[in-house]
């Protein structure tokens, strides 16, 4: 009987696990190729997981509510129709103890039983999903769990907000949302813990003593803390600088802004002004474009440009413009415009988060003039650009030097000095500030 093993995806260059939401095949159960298997979330985005083959779901390792390892087995799928038949449930275990089965047992769905709870001679599969997991009649993510603890969310309001996933579940976009348009309560003084389901005097987050308050970093922000200290531990960190007249690029952009709207539907921001000059700075010096692993440098022949987008969290994610070499400007804005918009709405796939070959961040948009970005590995270097002020600026003419008002910005490369050498992150930098700075105002839309 031929088998396929269905592993947990790698969702993003930070991400090592996932949370399984909910089984939408269960054992027993038909999949077609590409139909959805079942839900998944870790803290930057939810997914649904499509079934590789056409078969019979056989085994399910994990069950609903199980952070699992990327890279790890969650089940298996039979190719030629046939599959094993369910035996009794097992005996009662420790709250704690997960039944874990191989390919070679026979085939059941682990749980989690609590010791609260007679030993029974089966357990059903409604029990099996919403066994320890709900909130009065409604079902509760981790993720929400968490997001809802954090905040101060009291159970009767988390009840309160109606929820736009599968059987009117609440999901990280809806109380994210919620949070958003000011409706939250004030914090109370009785908070629900939402992860241990027990009534706490004060969310176990926040610790006040004297004039200081003690927040622990849920549990993003530590896999991004984690990201960037390895990084920093990973590369030699070096950062350079350049300032760039772009007088030409703004006033374009400027008389252009509304026909390009009126041509394509798109609003044309900065962004994929910038990615184009990257582009053509990186064909230029393609040993940009790399990866190392170990002592081989991995060059890589697609070109796919990553850009930092805030999230209504407050955090940022990093979806990534595939190809970008293949695509006009009026192609790069309305590829830039989706991503933007759907990492908002939470609604990025789990493919438009990783494969990255250089990353892009626009610190101007929160009014900084520079950075020193930290390098999203496995990458070997990072652009920030700073904001565009106006500014009086020396210029050469025919008739001697003048001094006029003009559009200037810095550009920052961040680079890994093990493998980039200060002549190539230089001269790159450079380039990329020489392509904006050259921009043709009659360039057509």
């Amino acid at each position: 009987m031929a088998k396929v093993e269905l592993l947990m995806p790698k969702m993003g260059e930070s991400i090592i696990e996932a949370t399984i939401l909910k089984w939408i095949k269960n054992v027993g159960d038909k999949v077609a190729m590409d139909e959805t298997i079942l839900e998944i979330a870790t803290d930057k985005v939810d997914s649904e997981i499509p079934s590789p083959v056409d078969g019979v779901v056989t085994q399910i390792f994990f069950p609903n509510d199980s952070v699992v390892e990327v890279g790890k087995v969650i089940a298996i799928i039979s190719t030629d129709g046939e599959h094993l038949i369910s035996p009794p449930a097992p005996p009662a275990l420790p709250k704690d103890e997960v039944i874990k089965t191989t390919p070679e047992e026979s085939v059941r769905i682990p749980t989690v039983i609590s010791p609260s709870v007679p030993e029974r001679e089966a357990v059903s599969k409604e029990e099996i999903v919403h066994e320890g997991h709900t909130d009065g009649d409604k079902f509760y993510s981790p993720l929400v769990k968490s997001i809802a603890k954090e905040e101060q969310i009291s159970k009767t309001e988390l009840d309160q907000i109606r929820g736009t996933g599968a059987n009117g579940r609440v999901t990280k976009q809806d109380i994210l949302s919620y949070i958003a348009s000011g409706k939250k309560s004030a914090p109370q003084a009785q908070v629900v813990n939402l992860i241990n389901e027990t009534p706490v005097a004060s969310p176990s987050v926040s610790m006040k003593a004297g004039n200081t308050e003690i927040i622990e970093m849920d549990r993003m922000r530590k896999l991004i803390a984690d990201h960037m200290i390895m990084s920093k531990q990973t590369s030699a960190h070096v950062t350079s600088f350049v300032e760039a007249d772009v007088t030409n690029l703004v006033q374009w952009r400027e008389k252009n802004k509304r026909k390009f709207q009126e041509k394509y539907g798109e609003n044309i921001t900065f962004t994929p002004l910038f990615i184009d000059a990257v582009v053509r700075a990186i064909k230029d010096f393609p040993m940009i474009n790399i990866s190392l692993e170990g002592n081989k440098i991995i060059m890589k022949k697609d070109i796919n440009i990553g850009m930092a987008a805030a999230l209504p969290s407050g955090n940022l994610i990093v979806p990534v413009v595939r190809n970008a070499d293949l695509l006009n400007l009026a192609g790069l804005t309305k590829c830039v415009n989706d991503l933007a918009s759907r990492a908002r709405e939470n609604k990025l796939k789990p493919e438009e988060i990783k494969d990255g070959t250089f990353t892009l961040t626009n610190v101007g948009t929160f009014g900084n003039l520079m950075g020193t970005p930290i390098i999203n590995q496995p990458q070997v270097a990072i652009l920030a650009t700073g904001a565009i002020k106006k500014k009086p600026a020396v210029l050469e003419t025919d008739f001697g030097d003048v001094i006029a008002i003009r559009q200037l910005m810095f550009l920052s490369l961040s680079y890994d000095h093990r493998i980039v050498d200060g002549s190539l992150g230089g001269a790159f930098l450079k380039r990329v500030s020489d392509y904006l700075e050259k921009f043709d105002v009659n360039t057509n839309i």
